[in-house]
């Protein structure tokens, strides 16, 4: 008798659940609902964190930028040019006599 009692369970079981079939479709869809939620949740999250790294990156870059700018006007300043002619390069100004000028036909 008591697998046919089981049997009479499962039944009713299903027949319950048939006749609650909306309230059992709303707690899937709420549940399904909530997992997007949090998986929304998460994934913004880490989008955040992504984009304030690449804001920093980006600050730091444009620091380094500003920097490179500075170094190329001091490096390119013409006295430190003419300096550098004279004493690194043995260059001279070449005496008035000494110019040629070249006349393209």
């Amino acid at each position: 008798m008591p697998a046919r009692e089981g049997m009479v369970l499962w039944r009713v079981i299903i027949a319950d659940l048939w006749a609650h079939k909306w309230v059992l479709l709303l707690s899937l869809v709420v549940i399904a609902n909530a997992m997007v939620v949090v998986y929304t949740s998460d994934a913004n999250r880490n989008l955040t964190s992504q984009w304030d790294k690449l804001l920093k990156q980006r600050d730091k870059l444009d620091i380094e930028w500003r920097h490179l700018l500075l170094e190329e006007q001091t490096q390119a300043e013409h006295s430190r040019v003419s300096r550098v002619a004279r004493k690194e390069l043995d260059m001279v100004r070449p005496a008035p006599k000494d110019e040629k000028v070249v006349r393209l036909p």
